[in-house]
């Protein structure tokens, strides 16, 4: 039963992770109705840790941008581009880091309960909406990476230091500010989940750290079973996102964020 639950909850986590809806939410409220049998502390790593999966899709889907070395007429070359998205997506990364990393357990205590993530759910779903608006008649600046500046990625990732706060989603934060600084939907998207790489990781490896490596056979098996199905359906959804913002915006997401917001406050006031 514990790895079926794992399986659902890698599939809510591959799709939640990276459309800009806020993975926090929806894992509040599938907590409530599939309750891993496993202890309190192994519960955080695996909500963290099962994200690793995703991360790997990531990886593998954009390899081609993301590997800074090419290999042609037998010769190992160094692509410049890549290297310097990569020394973007690390500017971008800091301010996240340098605020997470030493009041990660002060954010959790304060901020993660369901009026927080209602909150952030509402808020967020109102600006995207508005945003939405507004772009319509606007041309992007930036539609490359190589016309994203260093400023624009250090912008981007102080963006994302809203998305410490539970609930406001951390590719919703870092596309919101992205799209409002003038960069396409496309790279807002695409840089979005390049900053996932080390945050994620860093996160991962932060909380197994903090857990001490101490996994036992069966533990074990049911976080590798919401990796491996966070993975192949992180496949799937990122895939979705790009061929869908291709032909349509955000405006969709900013309306179902309302209304999860409005079903986790209605939810949690009712039966809780």
């Amino acid at each position: 039963m514990e790895i079926i639950k794992a399986i659902i909850l890698g599939i809510i986590e591959g799709i939640t992770e990276w459309l800009p809806i806020s993975s926090t939410g929806h894992m509040i409220l599938a907590d409530e109705f599939i309750k891993l049998n496993v202890s309190k502390e192994f519960k955080e790593v695996f909500l963290v840790v099962i994200q690793l999966g995703a991360i790997l899709a990531v990886i593998m889907l954009f390899w081609n941008k993301l590997f800074p070395v090419s290999f042609k007429e037998k010769k190992l070359q160094v692509k410049k581009d890549t290297i310097s998205l990569w020394m973007k997506v690390l500017v971008a990364v800091m301010p996240a880091a340098i605020i997470g990393i030493p009041f990660d357990d002060k954010i959790d205590a304060l901020f993660y309960n369901y009026q927080t993530v209602t909150a952030t759910l509402i808020i967020y779903g109102i600006l995207f909406i508005l945003l939405e608006k507004r772009n319509r008649a606007k041309t992007s600046l930036v539609n490359g990476f190589d016309q994203l500046s260093y400023k624009t990625a250090a912008i981007i990732g102080i963006f994302q230091v809203l998305s410490l706060i539970p609930g406001t989603s951390r590719s919703g934060a870092t596309i919101l500010g992205a799209i409002l600084i003038g960069c396409s939907r496309e790279i807002a998207a695409e840089f979005s989940f390049f900053l996932a790489i080390p945050v994620m990781f860093g996160a991962s490896l932060l909380k197994i750290v903090k857990f001490g490596f101490a996994f036992t056979g069966s533990e074990l098996t049911v976080l590798l079973s919401g990796m491996i199905v966070a993975f192949v359906v992180s496949i799937f959804a990122i895939k979705f996102l790009m061929g869908y913002i291709r032909r349509k915006d955000f405006t969709a997401f900013g309306y179902y964020r309302i209304v999860l917001g409005l079903i986790v406050m209605v939810y949690f006031m009712a039966f809780r």
